[in-house]
């Protein structure tokens, strides 16, 4: 191998620049954290004519003029050389824009290889781009590609020696002014796009139109908002049944066939016991209701990222949050929170000002994620739909309802902290990109592993010490009484205010770890067993539950502080870490939680003169 070469790749947002990254390096590459930042960075490595290329995949950048952390971090790179060559991705359907930013990058004098990407998207708007006359213009290579599908990319690796600085050069005049430069530099970005653009019939362009007006329109947006939200709901809550079932089924026989081979060892009973009807028992509820819904809302979620919708939900979302002090990036998080909050919490850092990040890390917890879902669901089963034609679709409205409840939330704590916390507003530039075929094998590939996968480890991670602490709290006794008796005994009256009793408000505090087992520990402590109840149907449980005295109003309010209580500890593990504050740590705990306790306050009390 005759040497190695560094190359940054860097562009806007949204012009496939990861695509073209993806295509390049193959399955070589790692994401990791900047250094002493929590932004994420992407690396790859290819070889190409006996060289080793080492590709950077910058974070996504509007200007030089950096207003966020993300944009910081490519700033920095690219001042600091890091780097021997450039690939400066540009979007075809807006080049005029993207040249902005290659040619500020260009006045660095990098030596730099243009990818004027999404060619096929251009043609279909009747966009033509003159990529020869660009390339003599600027005087650097200029490549085509349509990256989705895999077209120029060989031209680029083919054209990666051949790399030069650029020769254009734009004549300030001594001009010191920042903000004059940029208007300078956006001047002739418009001449050149103008002078290599040839535009005609934009068939594509139309009907994108007409559909924002079915998806932006002031009079359709949110009824809209609302149908999707129904329909992917319903279709989470249909399928997730029969794969829950099954590794249900699949994890209890596991813990038999361990449990018999241990006892085959001479393992003392104690231990079989605490690992097979402990840990175990506990990693497979988790398992067997967490990972379906996830493993069929993220996919689903991805397909409308990919297609373009979820630029439309902040757009529509930017208004509502924008009076409540903050911008409509949150919108953004928020949707990812509905999966999981660790998620939601990573993703704000997207939102360029430090007040409206801590706003949307804060109050992200307020939408459910997938772990509460199980437990609303089975409420809303029992309690509020019964057995019946459409269950199914009267649980995915009714779900709904709530999450809209939940939403509203987070408009009003995000208006009150908006108030409380010192800081700028930020600005928010947002690009509603073309609407686009999604890639569904990518989709898939890309939700599970990324998504998915990780989301599911964190939450095994803190499931394992909590299996043997909830099983030690029910077999260690006193007066032959368990310690979760004792306890819960003692919870009682302070739980009865909000409408609750000590044995729910106790499964909640053991269910920090993981959501998905605050049920699961309540049946456990009104069965009086020693071990977690093994999984059974919505009705059975509902039965179990009227019969310790369940009443609607007791149903309303957990399923109120079902929803707002505090994040479980893989979200507050999170917080700590994209913060580095043990302050804003307990207050995302608190905030939810008082304000969940406040709601179910009021409801017992207008429940008991009403009931």
């Amino acid at each position: 191998m005759k040497r190695e070469e560094t190359i940054a790749l860097i562009g806007n947002p949204n012009v496939g620049k990861s695509t073209v990254f993806n295509a390049l390096t193959g399955m070589h590459q790692h994401t990791g954290n900047w250094t002493g930042k929590t932004v994420e960075v992407a690396r790859g490595e290819f070889v190409y004519n006996e060289i080793k290329y080492t590709l950077v995949d910058l974070p996504g950048t509007y200007s030089m003029r950096a207003g966020s952390p993300e944009e910081m971090v490519s700033r920095d790179y690219l001042l600091e050389n890091k780097a021997e060559k450039l690939i400066v991705v540009c979007d075809a359907c807006a080049l005029e824009r993207n040249l902005n930013l290659f040619l500020q990058i260009a006045q660095i004098n990098k030596n730099i290889l243009l990818c004027v990407n999404l060619l096929d998207e251009a043609r279909k708007k009747g966009i033509e781009i003159d990529l020869n006359k660009l390339s003599k213009i600027l005087g650097v290579v200029v490549i085509g590609t349509s990256a989705r599908k895999g077209k120029g990319i060989e031209e680029i690796k083919e054209n990666l020696e051949k790399i030069t600085p650029c020769v254009y050069k734009i004549p300030f005049d001594n001009m010191e002014n920042e903000e004059e430069r940029l208007k300078l530099i956006l001047h002739h970005a418009e001449k050149i796009a103008e002078q290599v653009t040839v535009l005609t019939e934009n068939k594509a362009k139309s009907r994108d139109e007409k559909i924002d007006k079915l998806f932006t329109g002031k009079a359709l947006a949110f009824p809209t908002m609302l149908i999707f939200l129904s329909v992917l709901l319903f279709i989470t809550i249909t399928l997730a049944n029969y794969p829950s079932q099954l590794l249900s089924s699949m994890f209890s026989y596991c813990e038999e066939k361990l449990y018999s081979f241990m006892l085959s060892t001479s393992c003392p009973l104690f231990i079989c016991d605490l690992l097979c009807s402990g840990v175990v028992r506990v990693v497979g509820w988790i398992v067997s209701v967490m990972l379906p819904p996830m493993a069929i809302f993220f996919p689903l979620f991805t397909l409308l990222e990919d297609w373009g919708y979820l630029p439309r939900i902040a757009f529509n979302l930017d208004r509502p949050f924008c009076k409540c002090g903050t911008c409509g990036k949150q919108a953004l998080t928020m949707c990812m929170g509905f999966g999981c909050n660790a998620v939601g919490v990573t993703g704000c850092r997207i939102i360029d000002s430090p007040k409206e990040r801590k706003i949307g890390i804060l109050t992200n917890s307020l939408v459910p994620c997938n772990g509460r879902f199980p437990t609303l669901i089975m409420l809303i089963s029992v309690f509020f739909v019964g057995n019946g034609a459409f269950q199914g679709v009267k649980s995915a409205l009714l779900l709904t309802l709530v999450l809209v409840c939940a939403v509203l939330a987070t408009f009003f704590i995000s208006f009150i902290l908006s108030k409380a916390l010192k800081g700028k507003r930020g600005s928010f530039i947002l690009e509603l990109p073309s609407y686009r075929t999604p890639q569904i094998a990518k989709t898939l590939v890309r939700s599970v592993f990324d998504r998915t996968v990780k989301v599911l480890l964190r939450a095994l991670i803190v499931a394992v010490p909590a299996g043997a602490i909830i099983f030690l709290l029910s077999n260690i006794t006193v007066e032959n009484i368990s310690l979760i008796s004792y306890i819960s005994d003692a919870l009682d009256p302070f739980a009865r205010l909000f409408g609750l009793d000590g044995v729910i408000l106790l499964a909640f505090i053991l269910g920090l770890p993981a959501n998905e087992i605050v049920i699961p520990i309540a049946l456990m402590a009104y069965s009086s067993q020693s071990t977690l109840t093994q999984g059974t149907d919505n009705f059975a449980i509902g039965e179990i539950l009227i019969a310790n005295n369940w009443t609607l109003v007791t149903a309303v309010c957990v399923l109120i502080f079902t929803l707002f209580h505090s994040p479980c500890l893989t979200t507050l593990i999170t917080i700590r870490k994209e913060t580095g504050s043990v302050k804003y740590t307990l207050l995302s705990a608190l905030i939810p939680t008082f304000f969940g306790l406040a709601l179910c306050f009021l409801v017992n009390i207008i429940g008991t003169f009403i009931i």
